[in-house]
């Protein structure tokens, strides 16, 4: 829907197609807001949250789902992959799909698919009933998070109200991978492991109730067609990208398997595009991307999340393996990160927001966090949780914070009813393969650090005498955290790279600004 107070720029980011006029169809127009719009926002809050968390309550639990069905270390990461495969590569068919059939609806199946699944895997015999739920996992969740997203931007089309709710939505994307992370260590070790998926069923049956009394929407487009061939190119690229990076770290980059695979994914996004200028109803419309400020803004969100997932995966390790935390204490060190992001979404870009160009917020929101990122690369095998992780944390959670809401609204205004879904869709895949890839690259990099400098630091002890086993645990564990390091520092890297990105290209100015302008060029009005 497009933002009445954020008009397209001359030469836009509407369609211009038929169906692209703001009240067509059922449902709650600018004129006329929900007045459940604010308990919709807390349905539409709870079902991003259990997305999100998914991708990491798990991680926790992995070790006692690990021993209790005997599975092998080569075969655990796909309790991980098996979701982030299914999520990341079918997130533009479920954006598609929520467009065509109605948004509410497809929230509604993937809420009632999901809780499904996730009963499936907590009554998991074996590890192959535990892979095929986490796969289902990932398709629902496919279905559940464009559908809110795009439900947010409709419920919430204009002005201080969307700025709020974006706001809310926001800090749930960016901080409830850390709730995962705490709600997991919580549920493994007062209950089991089988709770990190059964409390998913509670979760999403709530949403489904309040969905079904509170959420309104469009009917879906009436006579579209699904774009096949664009959803076996799309999905089938994405797959294989995720896939390669996954096992990229296992293989390694240079191995034939891995090449292989990134290889096809890149071959079948380069036919996908060319198709969607073929297709009659792509599965992508190109200008949705095409257009300067969402592009730029789906670029920061991937490249932001590389190096948010980078943060969780070695802090997550660095408190368990070297300052030998629990899972639960490991899961509460991450609530000031999550305190960051929630402050920093709500209380300052919500507020800041409707007043300055996006810019203004996600670029100095980046810097911030590139710098607590950076304050990271400093820690060692002394280091304490309080004097050297705590500050970084907090500064990367508020930087984050400042970043999300304005990189989500920017890339989900201005788009046309029809094409709200897919929208949302690009920004979800965004930061699931941005996640992904993150997750691989960095881990890459510092497992490589870290033997290179076993290599040499552990012959040149050997040279000087017998090594005692103290002295081997004592390089082994400073190896691990250089390897850390030195992948931290290149999370950093990427964020800054993510802020210059954001201030090329993301350049729509402030909301009160536009509204001006539209008052006096009214040709800048989507109009049917």
């Amino acid at each position: 829907m497009s933002d009445p107070s954020i008009p397209d720029p001359p030469g836009g980011t509407g369609s211009g197609r038929p169906g692209d006029s703001r009240t067509d169809g059922p449902g709650p127009t600018v004129d006329e807001p929900d007045p459940h719009r604010w308990w919709a926002l807390a349905v539409i809050a709870t079902a991003q949250l259990m997305v999100v968390l998914d991708a990491t309550i798990v991680n926790i639990a992995l070790p006692s789902a690990q021993r209790d069905l005997g599975i092998s270390n080569g075969n655990r990461q796909w309790v991980i992959t098996a979701y982030t495969l299914a999520f990341g590569g079918l997130l533009l068919l479920g954006g598609r799909v929520a467009d065509l059939v109605g948004r509410k609806r497809t929230f509604i199946i993937g809420l009632i698919g999901f809780a499904g699944a996730s009963a499936l895997g907590g009554a998991s015999l074996g590890q192959e009933m535990l892979y095929l739920s986490r796969a289902l996992q990932g398709v629902f969740a496919a279905l559940l998070a464009p559908s809110a997203l795009s439900l947010l931007t409709t419920t919430f089309p204009s002005g201080k109200e969307r700025a709020q709710a974006f706001g809310v939505f926001s800090a749930i994307a960016g901080g409830g991978s850390a709730i995962g992370l705490l709600l997991g260590g919580i549920l493994t070790e007062w209950l089991s492991w089988r709770w990190c998926l059964y409390v998913n069923v509670f979760i999403a049956l709530l949403a489904v109730v309040g969905a079904l009394t509170l959420l309104k929407d469009r009917a879906g487009a009436k006579g579209a067609h699904l774009d096949i061939p664009g959803v076996v190119l799309g999905s089938g690229g994405l797959v294989a990208i995720v896939y390669g990076f996954s096992r990229a770290e296992s293989e390694g980059w240079t191995s034939a398997e891995v090449l292989t695979v990134l290889g096809a994914g890149v071959a079948l996004l380069v036919s996908f595009t060319w198709w969607q200028t073929k297709a009659s109803d792509p599965l992508l419309p190109l200008h949705i991307i095409g257009e300067r400020n969402r592009g730029g803004s789906v670029i920061v969100m991937a490249l932001t999340t590389i190096g948010l997932f980078g943060a969780f995966l070695f802090l997550t390790f660095f408190l368990q393996n070297i300052l030998g935390y629990s899972p639960l204490s490991a899961g509460l060190a991450f609530l000031p990160l999550s305190a960051g992001i929630i402050i920093g979404s709500t209380q300052i870009s919500a507020r800041l927001l409707p007043l300055v160009p996006p810019r203004f917020l996600l670029v100095p929101g980046l810097l911030l966090s590139a710098g607590g990122m950076y304050s990271l690369t400093f820690l060692d095998t002394h280091s304490s949780y309080a004097g050297h992780i705590l500050p970084g944390t907090i500064l990367l959670g508020f930087g984050l914070g400042l970043t999300f809401l304005p990189v989500v609204s920017t890339a989900t205004m201005g788009v046309a009813p029809r094409d709200s879904g897919v929208t949302s869709a690009s920004v979800n895949t965004a930061q699931q393969v941005g996640g992904s890839i993150g997750t691989s690259l960095l881990n890459t990099i510092a497992t490589t650090a870290t033997a290179t400098y076993l290599t040499s630091h552990l012959a040149e002890a050997a040279r000087k005498g017998p090594l005692t086993p103290e002295e081997r645990t004592r390089i082994v564990n400073t190896g691990t955290v250089h390897g850390f390091t030195v992948a931290i520092t290149w999370a950093a890297i990427i964020l800054l790279a993510a802020a210059v990105i954001g201030a090329v290209m993301v350049n729509r100015g402030s909301p009160r600004a536009l509204a001006a302008d539209e008052g006096a060029t009214p040709e800048a009005t989507p109009g049917p």
